[in-house]
């Protein structure tokens, strides 16, 4: 019987195309390798022959698609002698932040907004022993502190101005080749402070061989044997990115002062990778555009009920401007599209259980009681 290699992250899964060297001491809690998962009743119901998938990243360790990026920000920074990281965060950034300055046996700073952040985020920062500093003010200000903090302070930044963040982000895309055999047609991403969407052209491109890069996907976690080692893959998707409408400085051309969105994950109005994802919209022909709130809760739940599938509500905005644009017929029949769900529904369970519908049946302790309740019910 032959036994796979063990799975240990994605640093050691894809060491030939990050920076790292043979002596680094890599910082890693098994992040990567996240489920694709092909949609199946949500297609059916919309009667359209698209095939969608989403990458489900609410699945790495901290439950969202951050730690693609802390294992490496945090890998570098020990590796430089650091014994303190800071971040400012809407949650999910400081549960990774937390998490991985633990393992690595350094301390957290996070900076958090008061009162606008998810319960299920803030209690994993707090459990993992980072020191949370709560700020009168929103995301943008913590960046802003983070910033001028980290210029009189031995501390390392590692949001995603850190470059080492996008570096490991980008191996979602190399995860979505492999799988897939090609790039998808189309990709759509929650975009808030827009790190992701350019992390992501990033692995596209360096995985493509129509840009002049020509990168040669070697992939040390399958030995040689998956379908792309060795190989180059000759297109890019087209890279959609959708914000919340009150949170949506790339629809209105400028910098939003007070984000406001139930999608905690993307309530940023200083997107930090600005200038990238303008660039990333040109270069892949795609474009931005926005979802109302409540479009955003109402696909999170179809999502969950269809397809059993629970994320947080920004990454459900993903979904929702890929079914937009189905709709619309901005996307063609037969066309493949990656929807990434950047985060796990149990990030912000309050704002889950106070949209669900589902009866709560209080019955006696008795038989013939359960039975009946299960008639009443059965579809």
């Amino acid at each position: 019987m032959t036994f796979r290699q063990r799975y240990t992250g994605l640093i050691e899964r894809y060491r030939d195309l990050l920076p790292v060297h043979d002596d680094t001491r890599l910082i890693s809690l098994g992040e990567g390798n996240t489920p694709l998962i092909r949609l199946n009743n949500i297609p059916r119901e919309l009667g359209v022959d698209v095939d969608i998938y989403v990458k489900y990243e609410g699945l790495n360790p901290t439950g969202s698609f951050k730690d693609r990026g802390m294992t490496m920000a945090v890998t570098k920074a020990v590796e430089a002698g650091s014994r303190a990281i800071i971040c400012a965060s809407t949650g999910n950034t400081s549960a990774s932040a937390a998490a991985y300055a633990a393992r690595a046996g350094i301390t957290a700073f996070v900076l958090i907004p008061e009162g606008k952040i998810a319960m299920g985020k803030l209690a994993q920062a707090m459990v993992e022993g980072a020191v949370v500093i709560q700020i009168a003010g929103n995301f943008d200000d913590g960046m802003r502190l983070v910033r001028q903090v980290a210029e009189n302070a031995p501390v390392t930044i590692v949001n995603s101005i850190n470059p080492y963040r996008l570096q490991g982000q980008k191996t979602a895309a190399f995860e979505i080749v492999e799988e897939l055999g090609r790039a998808p047609d189309f990709h759509y991403l929650p975009v808030g402070n827009a790190g992701n969407i350019t992390a992501h052209w990033i692995g596209y491109s360096e995985y493509s061989s129509g840009d002049g890069h020509s990168v040669t996907a070697a992939c040390n976690y399958c030995e040689g044997h998956c379908r792309f080692a060795g190989a180059v893959v000759g297109s890019r998707p087209v890279m959609v990115g959708y914000q919340a409408s009150g949170a949506a400085p790339f629809l209105r051309g400028h910098m939003v002062d007070d984000p406001d969105t139930v999608a905690t994950a993307i309530r940023i109005g200083h997107p930090q990778s600005w200038n990238q994802a303008w660039k990333v919209r040109e270069e892949s022909g795609g474009w931005f555009d926005e979802c109302e709130d409540d479009e955003i809760l109402a696909t999170q739940k179809l999502l969950a009920e269809k397809e059993g599938i629970f994320c947080e509500p920004a990454s459900a905005i993903s979904l929702a401007g890929a079914i937009r644009d189905i709709k619309s017929g901005k996307i063609e029949p037969n066309s493949s599209v990656v929807c990434t769900l950047t985060g796990h529904g149990l990030k912000d369970p309050d704002t889950a259980v106070k949209q669900s519908t589902g009866p709560m049946i209080k019955i006696a302790a008795e038989l013939d009681a359960v039975k009946q309740a299960i008639l009443d019910n059965i579809s």
